[in-house]
């Protein structure tokens, strides 16, 4: 069996190559039937949103006598029946309960019934109020932030390689991470919260970066080779993206072992803001890495070999490896 060493200098010189671009269609129907998939899974699990997002009330529960979480949701149904309640361990010395919004009088009742459950005075009881107002105001402020986000990778990309085809590629790889983490998202009925919108935005920025180094060796591969290297174009995008495939696994392994230790260790612990964007960040972590490649790398050749000055290089490459008969 081969060593990575190995297999990576064989995947460098094209000696050994995997098919990224021969065989895109079969990629885009994956990746087609991934996204789909994942835009359809809120219609039979709904996206949960936390309450920066959608109001309520919150309470936080200090030295409480026990962390057992059936205790408050005992308690707000005690006030409320019908309330929805979400308890989270949120450290080894405070339990925080988030609740529909609530009136005065409801808020005053649970505040006591969560003193009596966890057996602490009501002063370590200390409550808060999330209006739907500043919850759109969050909502509104994430997306203006992915927009101006996406906006500024589209130029940046589109100047720095001086093609827009690029940007489209990579935006569209950049739109395959998000769908497919917030589809993981729903499929196990994680909340969106801010911490989970931080982790959507530092995903990206991963893939950009991923990307953009698969995307920058395939500009020095396409730019001046042509027919002296005796490639098509799209050959010598395939190779460009084994030449890096070694660098994007171990790139992707070394992010996702710190990140899903935190994931591992802070779920069982109750460490729902570690959770939230640590789960963000594995999962997308991933997907962008299987993104680039499997999307965005076969999506840009696409573009480009339609081009009628890369059609005439192609034909003279073809023409040229027909004549000395070198084997298709």
């Amino acid at each position: 069996m081969r060593s990575m060493t190995q297999l990576g200098n064989d995947l460098y010189s094209g000696k050994t190559s995997f098919p990224f671009v021969q065989r895109r269609r079969l990629w885009f129907i994956i990746a087609a039937v991934l996204v789909i998939g994942a835009a359809l899974v809120p219609l039979f699990r709904p996206i949960q949103f936390s309450i920066e997002f959608t109001g309520g009330s919150q309470f936080t529960v200090s030295n409480p006598a026990s962390f057992d979480q059936a205790i408050a949701t005992d308690a707000v149904a005690s006030v409320v029946p019908d309330a929805a309640t979400r308890v989270t361990t949120i450290s080894d010395q405070a339990v925080r309960v988030q609740t529909d919004q609530l009136n005065d009088e409801q808020t005053q009742d649970v505040s006591a019934a969560l003193a009596e459950g966890y057996g602490v005075p009501t002063s370590e009881i200390t409550n808060s109020f999330i209006g739907p107002t500043w919850g759109a105001d969050v909502t509104r402020q994430s997306l203006w932030g992915l927009a101006i986000f996406l906006a500024l990778t589209f130029v940046i990309l589109a100047v720095y390689f001086r093609t827009w085809k690029m940007s489209v590629a990579a935006i569209i790889g950049l739109v395959d991470v998000l769908v497919i983490t917030i589809g993981v998202y729903a499929i196990f009925g994680f909340e969106i919260s801010p911490a989970a919108v931080i982790g959507f935005l530092t995903i990206l920025s991963y893939s950009l970066y991923d990307t953009t180094v698969v995307f920058d060796k395939v500009r020095e591969n396409t730019r001046d080779d042509g027919e002296i290297s005796g490639r098509t174009f799209a050959e010598s995008v395939n190779l460009a993206a084994n030449q890096t495939l070694i660098r994007s696994i171990n790139t992707t392994v070394v992010a996702i072992l710190p990140v899903g230790a935190i994931l591992f260790i802070g779920v069982p612990l109750g460490a729902r803001t570690l959770s939230d964007i640590s789960l963000s960040i594995f999962v997308g972590t991933i997907v962008a890495a299987y993104s680039t490649l499997f999307v965005a790398v076969p999506l840009y050749a696409l573009l480009r070999e339609r081009e009628p000055s890369m059609k005439e290089r192609d034909a003279r490459v073809l023409a040229a490896r027909e004549k000395a008969g070198v084997p298709a």
